[in-house]
Parts: structure tokens; sequence; C-alpha cells
């Protein structure tokens, strides 16, 4: 049985495990890169064959980051991280903790010439001006003094040894925060008609729409055309309210998100939006024509007091026979006539000449004395919005500075442990430093000759 648990350990503490497991993400990856995701994909199945598309759905390859292969992989490699950790850790707080003792003959065996020289100078005067050598490159120095000189030994760099350690710790707080962005994080969409007002998201997911705690209201979409006709920029400016009042205003543009109320808005698309302005004409019968601006909602007086009128629809493009407005006139006698007004009445008469007999809601003049005629209308965009709230993004971004970190420990720094010697010898003083270290030997060896070249250089000038 401790065998087994033994070789369970050992299989989740290799290093070749993690180095399999970051290939296989970093795979997923790139396939979740080059398939589109999620909405994308439904473009893209109609450049594959059915059946190759209802395999890749259920393999989840259109929704890969929150497929259960992404998260299975992740959560191995958060137990690999894990058990590595607890299986290297005890060693290297074991080197954290360790004191060396500045008298120690061993690392002196096999000191090359080059980390040696001869001083004309007192034994603890040389002892001195090394003493405050080292503490002025490492401040915590340890000096022991004995029959055969001086020893001096002091460390550095001891917290690199956990640099690994915080880079584990940081990918663990990565995933951590992924995972509790896909969980409990949202993700939908709204579409805001210029100067209207939304306080519910509807979510990709389906359901219920979500209600958010404030409300935002689309002031004004602008949208600039290349030649060609297509879209070269489209910008929406928002309000947001709180209690019917205005908290914020903001700019929205493609890439440049909006954050409000620990929610996220994107610029995502646009479209035209029904209910836009309208400008009709009113001709009585053999007396003046009006032309006047509405828009949905609207009310109006007659030009001659026989009543109001009232706009109840805007449509760009009413049964595949172009502009139209549906208009209800109410006498004052309380007599409603409700019609539509088609910009394209013309034509449509040209085609159906008994229109009017055969529907008619369609006839402009069906109030007396008035014919009502559509001009033209202004077009009215609606903005799309992308709406996220992830609360792994905190996270996310401590793992990235645990990550920062980490790295500049690995990269930047390095426990090294050094002893200085100094030791009577004739008519001078034999000086001689050694080092240890774990890493990055060539880094120490030249290290210790900048301090023994530095300490020659102070004792001479005593002299």
């Amino acid at each position: 049985m401790t065998k087994k648990k033994s070789g369970i350990w050992s299989f989740f503490a290799s290093v070749q495990l993690a180095i399999v497991l970051l290939s296989l993400i970093a795979f997923f990856a790139l396939v979740g890169t080059l398939v589109p995701q999620r909405e994308a994909a439904a473009a893209f199945a109609e450049h594959i064959s059915p059946a190759l598309f209802s395999f890749l759905q259920k393999m989840q390859i259109f929704d890969l980051y929150h497929s259960v292969w992404f998260i299975l992989l992740s959560g191995l490699l958060a137990v690999n991280l894990i058990i590595c950790s607890l299986d290297r850790f005890p060693l290297a707080w074991r080197r954290f903790r360790m004191k060396h003792e500045p008298e120690n003959e061993d690392v002196f065996r096999d000191v090359p010439e080059e980390n040696t020289f001869l001083a004309n100078a007192d034994v603890q005067a040389a002892a001195d001006e090394a003493l405050s050598l080292l503490r002025r490159k490492y401040r915590a120095v340890e000096r022991a003094d004995g029959e055969q000189g001086v020893w001096l030994c002091a460390q550095k760099g001891r917290f690199s040894l956990f640099g690994v350690y915080i880079v584990h710790v940081s990918i663990l707080v990565l995933i951590a925060g992924a995972i509790l962005g896909s969980v409990f994080g949202v993700e939908g969409y709204v579409h805001i008609p210029e100067g209207e007002t939304a306080e519910a998201i509807s979510l990709r997911s389906g359901g219920q729409p979500l209600p958010l705690p404030f409300a935002v209201r689309c002031d004004k979409f602008t949208v600039e055309f290349y030649e060609s006709g297509m879209p070269k920029t489209f910008q929406s400016d928002l309000t947001f309210l709180k209690d019917g009042a205005a908290v914020r205003t903001a700019k929205l543009l493609v890439n440049h998100p909006v954050e409000f109320g620990g929610f996220r808005f994107y610029q995502a698309s646009y479209g035209a939006a029904p209910g836009g302005k309208a400008t009709l004409a009113l001709a009585q019968d053999g007396g003046r024509r009006d032309v006047m601006n509405v828009a949905q909602g609207f009310v109006f007086d007659l030009p001659g007091g026989e009543g109001t009128f009232q706009v109840l629809r805007v449509e760009e493009n009413l049964m595949k026979m172009g502009p139209a407005v549906k208009v209800a006139v109410t006498s004052r006698r309380g007599e409603e006539a409700v019609f539509w007004v088609f910009q394209q009445i013309e034509p449509i008469k040209k085609m159906s000449p008994d229109i009017f007999e055969q529907v008619p809601v369609f006839n402009p003049a069906l109030f007396r004395p008035y014919t009502f005629s559509l001009l033209g209308l202004e077009e009215k965009y609606y903005t799309g919005l992308q709406v996220n709230r992830d609360p792994g993004t905190p996270v996310v971004a401590v793992s990235a500075l645990l990550l920062i970190g980490g790295l500049m420990l690995i990269l930047f720094s390095y426990a090294r442990a050094v002893w200085i010697r100094v030791a009577p010898s004739e008519n001078h003083v034999l000086v001689a430093i050694a080092g240890r270290s774990y890493k990055n030997q060539p880094g120490l060896q030249k290290e210790m000759q900048y301090l023994l070249a530095e300490l020659k250089d102070h004792l001479e000038k005593r002299q």
C-alpha cells in the first residue's frame, strides 16, 4: 500500500508531467485561437459538413475555454504544482534556515590561487577592513577569531530559494481566478436604441434576463464609413444612472471597454433600430400642406383643429414595401382612424391599383380632409453592447504580480554564502575568499573577484 501511494505521489510530483500538461494546455489554447469560438462558430459552420460541426460541438471545441477538457487539464496542473511544491519545499526551507559557521576549513581546501593575495597589514586591521566591506555588501556578517586568524562569513539572496514556489502559487492563483470567473462570472449582451435606456441584459447561456443594479442609456450613436461602405469607426455615448440620476458619462469605442458597477461594457455591434424619426406631410383638400418631423409616440394637433394624430410605429421596410409610418387620427367627436402611410405609395398603387379597396388601412387619405404622405425616414441606430462581470479578474491580477515577483527572484537573485579568511603568513597576512551557491557558480566567482579586488585596494591605501 505504501509503495502504491509513493508511486502516485512520484507521478504527480514529476516535472515531466508538468511539461506534458503545459504542452496540452498550450495545444488547446492554440486550437481555441484558430477555431472560431461561441457565436463566431455559426459562420464557421457554413464552411464544414454538418456531421463534422456536430462532432466538434459535442467535443466542446467551439467553447474550448469552458470545456471539460480545459478544466480537467487545469485541475491536473494545479494538483501537479501543489505536490511538486510540497515534495521539494522542505529542502528549500532547510537551505533557507541553514546558518553557516564562519570558521569553515572545508570551503578553503581547494581555493584557487586567484582567490588569494598577500597584504602588508596587521591581521586585525585586515580583518576589520574585510568586515566593513562585507557589511556594506551583505549587511549580516558573522565573525570568528581563532589562533590561525580571523574568519568572516556573509550570506545573501536566501529568499530567491522561494522564487520557484512563488511562481507555482501564481499559477495556482491564476487557475483559481479563471475557474472563479467561469463559474460565477456573467456574460451577456444588450441592444440599446439611441435615446433609450436598458436596465437588464440577456445572458449568453439563455434563461431570464439579468437585471442590472443600475441603468445605462445610449445618448448618441455615431458611425463613420469608408467609401466602400464598410464601417470605419463606431462609438456609443453612454450615461449610467442610479435611482434615475446620471452618475457617469462615457464614450465607448471598439477595443476600449468601459467599467461601471463591477460590469465591463464592450462595443460589439450596431444596427438600424425601429422607431426612428420620420418626415410627414399633411395636405388638406384644396388647402395648405404642412410638413413636420415626427417620431414614434409623438402626438400632434391637426392643422385645422379637427383633432389630433399620433405616430404609433415607424418601420424601415414594412412587408418589404419600403418605409412606412402607422398613424392614429382621433377627431374631436372621438372617432378614430388608424392607417399606414407608405413612402413608396405610388409604385405600390401601380402594382395593385385596387390596394385601397382590398386593404383600407393602406390608404393615407383615410381621414378626410387630410392626405398623409411620408417624405423620408431619419435613420436611427441601436448600439450592441457585450456586458461581462468577471469576479476572477482581481484574482488574476494578483497572480500576475506574484508571477512577476517570483520570476524576478529567480532571474535576478540567487542564494550564496561568502567566506573570507585573514591569516598571518610570515611578515604578511594571507587573505583568501571562498563561496558556495546552489546555482550561478560563474556569477559567484565574478562577485568574489570583485570583493577581493576592492579589499586589496582598501588595504593598499591604508599602508
